[in-house]
């Protein structure tokens, strides 16, 4: 049985102080990073969501214990490649991008079968773009149309590689320097710039990794079979899951909120250099260094003269997560938006680009959407007294959300479906949505 949320009234303002779910991608990276680690590490804060918990279930199945105390997680790695487990050992990763394409880079010297798998939306998208590189290491890998399932099989006799990735994709650079932590010698990638939790991670556990960067690429080298020792980690708040409050406030009257001790990576925050170039004036304090990430509070107060932004592509990787709220608030800006080079947003866990083109043309937005490109043509008055009904978008945790801050600030009737999508990433989104006095309700379907 799953819910559909019904929402039939904007949000009355308020001034608010919060804090959000913790940061997921540095969740998932600890829990994978502690199973090989020697020791047992400590991760406090680690979020608790469906594709976290998928993570550390894919590393109990490897044969690390995992044992979950009142305040924290504690992770026992046996160091690099001591895994144990039965052939032909299936490991779920359910909905989680993140987990399955970073996990695949672990086992490339594993030398049992390893089966990896997902559910239906997962099992859609593309892996090719880790088969080859891991495929280079000398990893066997079989997998029907490059997608889920898909066996692998380490090798004793795996080898450094050199590799471009050319997409921007922080999972792709991941994988292969998770791979490269197995493997003798330097692996050397070349990468479109994406977010760099990975590397902040190597830099703090002292795994040799050299990186030198300019405007468009990262270039890293890492000396592989190094090992490295258990860790603390507590984690902060997730920028992601920041992004809707950021937008709700915006495009709501009279309202200010702080969003506390939320992870700033400069990786991450492409939202809101976006949107303060549409004039969105969010402001960062207390800003701090923790282990190599940056933290701080983030301040938002309601505005009523957004504009138009022709969106520079050296912003897409930074915020590739928080498009779909970017769209939004350029449906409620003045003048025409241009963004381009977004193809990316095809390849989530829905065609996110197919999907936002319809709900803002389902509020009336006129849109211009080609393969990877969309012209949005805002409109500051927009004020909605419809029925609205949003289902069919594969239980995207991010359109379930996006449609949520849609109704709260545009007004009309709303009928979303697949309210345990969140659950995936956000499981407290809609009990902080009650706290800043939304007014929500439920309906049941079998």
């Amino acid at each position: 049985m799953n819910k559909s949320v019904l929402i039939n009234n904007k949000i009355n303002k308020f001034d608010k102080k919060i804090e959000v779910s913790s940061d997921k991608s540095i969740s998932i990276r600890c829990v994978l990073m502690a199973s090989q680690a020697i020791g047992c590490s400590k991760i406090y804060n680690l979020l608790e969501s469906e594709d976290v918990i998928s993570a550390i279930n894919a590393i109990k199945s490897l044969g690390i214990k995992v044992i979950k105390k009142k305040k924290y997680y504690e992770i026992l790695g046996k160091g690099l490649n001591n895994f144990s487990t039965k052939n032909n050992k299936v490991i779920k990763a359910n909905n989680s991008g993140t987990l399955s394409r970073l996990i695949l880079g672990m086992l490339v010297r594993f030398e049992k079968k390893i089966i990896i798998t997902g559910d239906r939306s997962l099992k859609k998208r593309d892996f090719q773009r880790v088969i080859l590189p891991l495929s280079n290491f000398g990893a066997k890998i079989i997998s029907k149309n490059k997608k889920l399932p898909i066996t692998i099989k380490g090798t004793r006799f795996v080898r450094p590689i050199e590799f471009f990735e050319k997409k921007g994709s922080a999972q792709v650079k991941s994988s292969i320097m998770l791979a490269a932590l197995n493997t003798p010698g330097i692996t050397k990638i070349k990468s479109i710039k994406s977010r760099d939790h990975t590397e902040k991670l190597f830099k703090y556990l002292n795994i040799p990794i050299n990186i030198k960067s300019n405007k468009k690429f990262d270039e890293i080298k890492v000396r592989g079979l190094s090992p490295y020792n258990s860790f603390n980690y507590t984690i902060p708040g997730d920028i992601s899951s920041s992004a809707f409050f950021i937008v709700l406030t915006l495009l709501s009257k009279n309202s200010k909120i702080v969003i506390k001790n939320v992870n700033i990576n400069k990786t991450r925050t492409g939202i809101i250099q976006i949107l303060n170039k549409m004039n969105a004036g969010i402001k960062v304090k207390n800003k701090k260094i923790y282990k190599g990430e940056e933290i701080g509070d983030i301040i938002v107060k309601s505005r009523e003269n957004l504009k138009s932004i022709n969106c520079p592509k050296y912003f897409n990787s930074s915020a590739i997560d928080e498009f779909l709220l970017i769209f939004l608030v350029s449906a409620k800006s003045k003048g025409i938006s241009h963004f381009k080079g977004i193809s990316e947003l095809r390849h989530k866990e829905s065609d996110r680009l197919k999907i936002a083109s319809n709900l803002l043309r389902m509020i009336g937005i006129k849109i211009y959407e080609k393969k990877d490109s969309l012209k949005i043509y805002g409109n500051p008055n927009l004020e909605l007294n419809k029925n609205i009904r949003i289902s069919n978008f594969m239980k995207d945790h991010r359109v379930f959300m996006l449609s949520c801050i849609a109704a709260l600030t545009l007004g009309g009737r709303w009928k979303i479906d697949d309210f345990e999508s969140i659950k995936t990433s956000f499981p407290n989104f809609l009990f902080i949505l009650k706290k800043l006095g939304a007014k929500i309700n439920y309906e049941k379907k079998n």
